[in-house]
């Protein structure tokens, strides 16, 4: 299987959203941006967000076997995909593709 790089690309946050809908929260997300976490045989790594993971499972199942070219030509890289997590408080995008093993 190969590795699967994730890269914390950008976090958002609707403060607005936040007012008027959320209950708070004493620690609602920990990413930080420019963070990279390796997924080996398809694991979770060590940290990485529960919620975010659940999303980006399936297509770090796809590229950690080769796959790719999700929805045609979507992406310029064809084994990467840019997803984000379903908090609609304060999602995250994520930057997810193979990488190569440099041992």
């Amino acid at each position: 299987m190969l590795k699967v790089r994730i890269t914390v690309l950008r976090k958002a946050s609707y403060l607005d959203l936040m007012e008027q809908y959320e209950n708070p929260l004493d620690n609602p997300c920990d990413m930080v941006e420019g963070k990279v976490f390796i997924s080996e045989n398809a694991l979770m790594p060590e940290g990485f967000c529960e919620s975010a993971w659940e999303t980006l499972l399936p297509f770090v199942k796809i590229l950690s076997q080769g796959g790719g070219h999700f929805y045609g030509e979507w992406m310029k890289n064809p084994h990467s995909a840019l997803l984000s997590c379903n908090d609609g408080f304060r999602p995250v995008s994520f930057l997810v593709e193979t990488v190569q093993d440099e041992t």
